[in-house]
């Protein structure tokens, strides 16, 4: 089979690193890839929300299965245009990723299916939303810009004043663009947050293992939202009991809503979830694989994730069985540039990138790099993603940072406690 991944960043190299493992895969492309996927497969320089362009690349080299990676494209309709083509994909209609790509359309279809999830507000102009604000009782909410942000339009309050402002510059000063047409404004929950993913088909469903991320750029979840500083896999605030409930409760109705309004999903279904006392909620969904989720739990997975997809993408998921997995955890390390999440410069070479991937059980997955001339530089703000196993988390978060130890570039910083919010629960 030939394989198409589309996307540039380390959940892309992840994707594209499993895939190419498969004995059923004769090559894999990645649109447009980093330095890191050109060691998997070919990169081709198409980006990937230019959807023509890519439904014409697949046409020429028969391809035989696309599968998406960012969620952009799938807001665009990448998904409609390759099945309008005949041409198999992995992922959701442009339809079905609105329950990503709009937080109203999410909220509203949460509320219609009675899947848990804070008290919201909707607000269609940000005046609306400050007249809310200073008439009622000063408490923490959270402000989120109703369409997509690149993970950042998502601002979680402590008080009236910090609300009053994410409101001005989501919905008056637009720093998201036209994502802050619309705004929600909902309760601020207490607990774990934790990410659960589940590859569906619109009819089965497959629950991967719980993972955690650290979205909050410094140590002790202090500072700006990112798009994700680091991940580990699986976290054990959710286990298998409450794992079972989150199915039954939240995956299955959802799954089940979106087939209702006319909006079958086939793809990944990303449940951003808050286990509270009251138990799980949902903060948020994604329609695709998380970044850098992704990168730890495929790192685990065992066997093929190739005919996962295919019969995922073909309506046929029941036709093969769950994966196994690597027994203990995985964590993986966001490094960054300097400056990120706010401007940061590029092209600063990296080194030490092989010695890092000579270490036994990590895998250095590439997000914002390029190859110049003979040398792998930056590229981006979130620059890689130092990926290790371990029987243990302890041992993992030991042997990523390990790894983390022997790369350098100007400027590169990463957080120092991704996974130590699970040592309480252990």
């Amino acid at each position: 089979m030939k394989v198409l991944v589309v996307g540039s960043g380390g959940r892309e190299h992840a994707l594209a690193w499993k895939l190419a493992q498969s004995p059923l895969a004769q090559k894999v492309f990645i649109a447009p890839g980093n330095a890191g996927t050109e060691e998997e497969g070919q990169n081709v320089p198409i980006p990937a929300t230019d959807i023509a362009r890519l439904v014409q690349f697949a046409r020429q080299e028969k391809i035989d299965l696309t599968v998406v990676g960012p969620e952009q494209p799938l807001a665009l309709g990448i998904v409609d245009a390759f099945q309008a083509q005949g041409l198999t994909i992995f992922g959701p209609t442009q339809a079905a990723a609105e329950l990503e790509s709009s937080k109203v359309f999410c909220k509203e279809l949460l509320r219609s299916a009675a899947v848990p999830t804070p008290e919201f507000h909707i607000f269609h102009e940000a005046e609306a939303a400050i007249r809310f604000l200073e008439s009622r009782e000063d408490m923490p909410v959270v402000v989120k810009a109703d369409g997509l942000a690149a993970g950042k339009g998502v601002i979680v309050c402590s008080n009236r004043q910090e609300a009053l402002e994410a409101v001005r510059r989501i919905g008056i000063e637009k720093q998201f663009g036209e994502a802050g047409n619309r705004l929600v404004i909902e309760e601020r929950l207490d607990g774990e947050e934790v990410s659960v993913m589940a590859i569906t088909d619109g009819r089965t469903i497959l629950t991967l293992p719980p993972s955690q991320d650290h979205k909050r750029a410094y140590e002790g979840d202090q500072g700006p939202n990112t798009g994700g500083m680091g991940a580990y896999c699986p976290t054990p605030v959710v286990d298998e009991q409450t794992l079972h409930w989150i199915e039954e409760r939240i995956l299955v109705p959802t799954v089940h809503a979106l087939k209702h309004k006319g909006r079958p999903f086939r793809g990944v279904l990303y449940a951003g979830l808050m286990i509270t006392r009251q138990g799980p909620k949902v903060l948020e969904f994604n329609v695709r694989f998380g970044d850098p989720e992704c990168q730890p739990t495929l790192f685990r997975m065992k066997g093929d994730l190739l005919p996962i997809l295919w019969e995922a993408a073909r309506g046929r998921l029941q036709r093969v069985d769950p994966p196994d997995w690597e027994p203990g955890a995985a964590i993986c390390v966001v490094m960054a540039s300097e400056g990120y999440p706010g401007p940061y410069e590029k092209g600063k070479v990296i080194r030490g990138l092989e010695q890092a991937q000579e270490l036994e059980n990590v895998k250095v997955f590439h997000a914002g790099t390029a190859r110049q001339n003979d040398q792998i530089v930056t590229a981006g703000g979130r620059v890689l993603g130092v990926t290790a196993r371990g029987p243990t988390i302890s041992a993992a978060k030991y042997e990523a940072y390990r790894a983390v130890k022997l790369i350098r570039w100007e400027g590169a910083w990463c957080r120092k406690d991704i996974s130590d919010r699970a040592l309480k629960y252990i």
